[in-house]
C-alpha cells in the first residue's frame, strides 16, 4: 500500500518562495504521475501541477511561470512556489494513483 507524507508548508509573506516535498513509501512506480492539488477555505479541489517521472510537466494556468514541480525520483515529487499570492493560500495535497497525502496548510498572509 502506498503512502505519502508531503511537507514544507507554513506561513509566507505575499511575493514569498516556498518549497513543498513529497515522498512516496510503498510500491510505487515511476510510469505514473505524481501532482500536487490544493483546497482553499470554500472551495473545491484543484489540480496545480502533475510531473511524469520522464519529466513531462503540467501546470493550471493559475500558477504558470510561478510554481515548478519537479518529480526528484519515482517516489518524490516537490513543488516550488514563488512569487506567492493570497489567493495561493490552501491545504496543497500530493496525489500518487488515487492516493492523497494528509496535505500541508500554505498561508500567504502579510
Amino acid at each position: 500500500q502506498v503512502q505519502l507524507v508531503e511537507s514544507g508548508g507554513g506561513l509566507v509573506q505575499p511575493g514569498g518562495s516556498m518549497r513543498l516535498s513529497c515522498i512516496a513509501s510503498g510500491r510505487v512506480f515511476g510510469t505514473y504521475n505524481m501532482g500536487w492539488y490544493r483546497q482553499a477555505p470554500g472551495k473545491q479541489r484543484e489540480l496545480v501541477a502533475t510531473a511524469t517521472a520522464g519529466g513531462i510537466r503540467s501546470y493550471a494556468d493559475s500558477v504558470k511561470g510561478r510554481f515548478i514541480i519537479s518529480r526528484d525520483n519515482a517516489s518524490a515529487v516537490s513543488l516550488q512556489m514563488n512569487s506567492l499570492k493570497p489567493e495561493d493560500t490552501a491545504v496543497y495535497y500530493c496525489k500518487y494513483r488515487e492516493v492523497w497525502g494528509q496535505g500541508t496548510l500554505v498561508t500567504i498572509s502579510s
